[in-house]
């Protein structure tokens, strides 16, 4: 998060597509990266916002200057998941392909995911074994099934790539 003019809006950055869900999944949990699971350092509903940028800039209940929105900067913005839209079909949250384990369709292991990149085109798994790999998460190209009972993820990818 960042400050936003002088009336208290905070800048956001949303991974959710399109980028505007965000503002409809109140409560907001806002916790600085490394904190223990379950750490709230705030909890805000969000009164208004749009589109900016890459990210989003809303006003929030309860901060109302720009010297409260700066006790906000650096936070992450984490939503009860019983907020969050379902999925579709091939469809998936960050947070549940994270720690995934990777399989190639020989069964080879590959790593687990470490996290997800956004590029534009398409995201990313960023994939940690061995070595680093990066796996375009494109269904049916590079992405052949997704388990998230088994926490397994597979993949069309050659161990050597």
């Amino acid at each position: 998060m960042g400050v936003y003019g002088v009336r208290g809006w905070v800048r956001v950055a949303s991974h959710m597509d399109p980028r505007e869900a965000l503002l409809g999944c109140a409560p907001w949990l806002l916790r600085r990266r490394g904190d223990p699971p379950g750490r709230w350092r705030h909890r805000v509903r969000p009164l208004e916002g749009r589109a900016h940028g890459k990210g989003l800039v809303a006003r929030l209940e309860g901060w109302e200057d720009r010297d409260q929105a700066r006790e906000l900067v650096g936070l992450e913005v984490w939503v009860p998941r019983d907020r969050l839209p379902p999925t579709g079909p091939r469809e998936h949250y960050w947070a549940d392909l994270e720690g995934l384990e990777v399989l190639n369709r020989e069964g080879v292991r590959l790593g687990r995911v470490a996290r997800l990149l956004e590029t534009g085109a398409h995201d990313v798994l960023v994939v940690r074994g061995e070595r680093e790999r990066l796996i375009p998460y494109v269904w049916d190209r590079y992405v052949l099934e997704v388990d998230l009972d088994a926490g397994r993820l597979m993949v069309d990818w050659h161990p050597e790539d």
